[in-house]
């Protein structure tokens, strides 16, 4: 698919979906290394924001960033 203006609103779901797929799927490999012996944690802090009334906050991993890839590859396959 294409990038324009009708695009892209799908593209920014799809990439985000993407990372929060990937990290997800980081955070279990992790846990199971873990469980197995090795120990690994490559996350980084929370990031995110607070609005005092909302709260969001994101931790990112090396999974994130390749969830977030897998999205924008899906993407232009599409």
């Amino acid at each position: 698919m294409k990038l324009s203006a009708k695009t892209t609103a799908s593209m920014i779901l799809i990439c985000l979906l993407g990372a929060i797929i990937g990290g997800l799927a980081w955070e279990v490999v992790e846990r199971i290394a873990v469980r197995l012996g090795f120990p690994l944690d490559l996350s980084v802090g929370p990031i995110g924001f607070d609005l005092r009334v909302i709260s969001l906050h994101f931790l990112v991993n090396p999974g994130t960033f390749l969830g977030l890839l897998g999205g924008i590859i899906l993407f232009r396959v599409l």
